[in-house]
């Protein structure tokens, strides 16, 4: 007998571990889509706010129609010219822009940054990485069966496939040019480049972060206006001890002159590999498409570990009250406290995973 009702609880524990888990999959591919539905409503209403305060633009080149291969039916965009002025600098988790890509549908307010919460909202621009249609490199992620899954059928695109994206600075018009799949430390494909570029990066294979899709496509039109470059300061030229006129040292000015004027001193590379102040500053690289900030947050762990035994205490409270009272009247009660904690706990769960999965 004892024998049985250790079966028993154990047939009975793993039914409601296989519950868990069947909940917390409906959670992931369908309820954190009206999170992000939500969010996207918001996005658009802040993009919309933006655009109508940006000034106007006209068009350079006249309405193109592209027809691809297959099913895809043809679509009519113009490119237009930016604004004379840079927009302000984007802000983490503002709208920055709206993608579309016809192909597979897609239609999603882009939000800046690829953080956890930032990637919830909806696509997320790589801070780093110049806007889309500024000359460049832009990159772009998005979950692929998560929060809405933008990029869930990225991986049906095709050369040639259209990628329309509106800023404050114009409508631009890219051609997919390059599709590939790399391991998450590949990061060479956010890499700058010389002519205006886009890239939308997402998990792979679908309900797998192994790996990584990237979809690169070229801008058709002229870019937009970028922000001018800025030059890192180095504070040791702003040191009033560096202009003291009692602590020059003449001998030591004629010594310093005498090296300045080495043969082949142009400011270019020097022999011990150092360049001159004449060279192109680089700027600093994107974070990687294994950052911190896409791999989950693990400061959810306490949350999702204080939801999940806030759930289990209900549950325990339930079924103790339905043996001392009616059972399934005891289940009722606790049901809607239960789901409202188990909604929680999933909430913070799907926030140690990758962010773009």
């Amino acid at each position: 007998m004892p024998v049985a009702r250790i079966v028993g609880a154990i047939g009975r524990t793993l039914i409601a571990v296989g519950l868990l888990l069947l909940l917390f999959v409906a959670y992931q591919l369908y309820g954190t889509g009206l999170a992000e539905a939500q969010a996207q409503d918001d996005l658009r209403e802040e993009f919309a706010a933006s655009l109508a305060a940006a000034p106007s633009t006209t068009t350079t080149e006249p309405p193109r129609t592209s027809t691809t291969e297959g099913d895809r039916a043809p679509t009519t965009t113009a490119t237009t010219a930016a604004p004379t002025t840079v927009p302000p600098a984007a802000v983490e988790g503002e709208a920055i822009a709206v993608i579309r890509i016809p192909a597979i549908g897609v239609d999603k307010a882009v939000v800046e940054g690829v953080s956890v919460g930032d990637l919830q909202k909806g696509p997320g621009h790589y801070p780093g990485t110049p806007l889309p249609g500024q000359p460049g490199n832009a990159a772009i992620a998005g979950h692929r069966t998560t929060y809405g899954a933008p990029f869930g059928d990225l991986g049906e695109l095709a050369e040639g496939d259209e990628i329309l994206v509106t800023t404050r600075q114009g409508e631009f018009r890219y051609l997919v040019d390059r599709i590939t799949i790399v391991s998450p430390s590949q990061v060479d494909v956010l890499d700058p480049s010389e002519e205006a570029r886009i890239t939308l990066t997402t998990c792979h294979p679908k309900y797998s972060a192994r790996q990584r899709l990237i979809v690169s496509g070229v801008l058709t039109g002229e870019p937009a206006q970028a922000p001018p470059a800025t030059t890192p300061t180095d504070p040791a030229e702003d040191d009033p001890a560096e202009d003291d006129p009692a602590e020059d040292d003449p001998a030591e000015d004629d010594a310093d002159d005498a090296d300045d004027e080495e043969p082949g001193d142009d400011g270019g590379t020097g022999d011990d590999g150092e360049t001159g102040d004449d060279d192109p500053v680089i700027t600093e690289s994107p974070a990687s498409l294994d950052d911190p900030s896409l791999a989950g947050d693990p400061t959810a762990r306490g949350p999702a570990a204080g939801w999940g035994a806030a759930t289990a205490l209900i549950a325990l409270g339930a079924w103790l009250v339905g043996q001392r009272w009616r059972r399934w009247p005891a289940y009722l009660l606790g049901l809607p406290l239960g789901a409202v904690t188990l909604f929680l706990c999933f909430e913070q769960i799907a926030r140690l995973l990758p962010a773009n999965i």
